[in-house]
């Protein structure tokens, strides 16, 4: 296998308020073999990483690759080749903005996750959920109130966020066909949505025994529940039915944080796609009623980061853009810096966000045993987080499992 050293590389990766000592770094194949100020190796390609700040690949944990464009629903109408080529731009861009994992919460299918890991076009490893689970009029029932065909069970489309299921025993069915398809983890919508025609912010999605069972089915399965999810109402009792990980949370109050906290669940705020629906949604064909909604949730944002910081609750980095708004995925960063240390932030875009992915040790960390994801960058992000944003031009280098994606002006 091919052998690439890194060398004076000053770490920072989340766990100190300050970049570590330089150290080298030896990489064979994919893999991190060796970390250490001694480290060497005659065989060697080197790197020298001098004057930048070397990091962990960047973990995303909120996405829908399958979301080419920003009408979330108009997606499944597309053909599957074409929504398969949009997906691969879409990753492309991620991996050039430094993330080399992402978590897709809603819509890519295993076929998607096997073309990431080929690497015939560079992209983000893939954690996925399958198909979202949804209740008919729910936030994956795009059909709107005056399409009255049936519902959908099976066959959708690549680029359907997910699909329908009533009842216990449809949505026990449901859960087991995700899993047996690929899924990492299942994904329930338990709130209403923006993007979705018939459910407002208040919704409560499934009954509490549907969720019970689906939580059922995927620790049967040795693995997790997450969930779409606003109110706290249903939040609390998305927590109370053994709900894991619960996505974006605007609307969360102080004593159901510490509840989460307690239960030791991972919340995953999305900040970034409210203030981008709100300035750009329309204009990229954004659905006028769902543009009508999104104050509700957006003017909450930087609230619910106060207390779920002060509830002890932990967060993951997430931003769950569409369309051409998946240019804006780095400025994540800078807006929960309004609230929150940068130390934090990139804890959660790294060691946080890998153990919510089940690959702790893996991913989110530079160390021996991980996979080779790794990014300097330009100066020193605990100072300024807009250095992890600009599509990527303060990254000089990106490396994916040791593959070179990106190597701008070094030796």
């Amino acid at each position: 296998m091919s052998l690439q050293l890194l060398t004076n590389a000053r770490i920072v990766d989340g766990t100190t308020d300050r970049p570590a000592d330089p150290v080298n770094i030896l990489i064979e194949g994919g893999t991190i073999r060796e970390v250490g100020a001694k480290v060497t190796s005659a065989k060697a390609r080197v790197i020298d990483l001098k004057n930048r700040v070397t990091m962990p690949g960047l973990i995303d944990c909120h996405v829908h690759t399958i979301a080419g464009v920003a009408d979330l629903g108009a997606n499944a109408t597309l053909p599957d080749s074409l929504v398969m080529s949009r997906a691969i731009r879409i990753m492309n861009g991620m991996l050039m903005r430094g993330f080399t994992t992402v978590r897709d919460v809603g819509g890519a299918d295993f076929g998607v996750k096997l073309a990431a890991e080929e690497g015939v076009i560079p992209m983000p490893r893939v954690v996925m959920s399958g198909k979202a689970l949804s209740q008919t009029g729910g936030h994956c029932d795009f059909r709107g109130r005056f399409d009255d065909r049936p519902t959908p069970k099976t066959g959708f489309s690549l680029g359907a966020l997910g699909r329908i299921c009533d009842g216990i025993e449809e949505s026990r069915r449901a859960a087991r066909e995700e899993i047996k398809a690929g899924a990492d983890f299942i994904k329930i919508m338990a709130n209403g949505g923006v993007a979705s025609p018939t459910d407002p912010i208040h919704f409560m999605g499934f009954a509490r025994e549907e969720i019970l069972a689906i939580v059922e089915e995927a620790r049967n399965a040795g693995t997790y529940v997450s969930a779409h999810l606003y109110t706290d109402e249903a939040i609390r009792r998305a927590v109370d039915c053994g709900v894991h990980s619960l996505e974006h949370c605007n609307l969360i109050e102080t004593e159901t944080a510490r509840f989460a906290a307690d239960a030791g669940a991972v919340a995953v705020p999305t900040l970034v796609t409210y203030e981008k629906l709100a300035s750009e949604g329309a204009s990229l064909g954004f659905p006028k009623n769902s543009v009508a909604k999104i104050d509700n949730v957006r003017l909450a944002g930087l609230k619910s980061l106060e207390i779920m910081r002060d509830a002890g609750l932990t967060m993951a980095y997430g931003t769950d853009l569409l369309g051409e708004m998946h240019r804006h995925q780095s400025e994540e960063f800078v807006i929960r810096g309004r609230v929150l240390k940068a130390q934090e932030i990139i804890a959660s875009a790294t060691h946080i966000a890998a153990k919510l992915c089940r690959m702790q040790g893996l991913i989110g960390v530079i160390a021996p045993g991980a996979h080779a994801d790794i990014i300097a960058v330009d100066g020193n992000p605990l100072d300024d987080l807009t250095l992890l944003t600009g599509q990527g031009r303060h990254m000089p280098l990106i490396l994916r499992g040791g593959a070179i994606a990106k190597r701008k002006n070094l030796n």
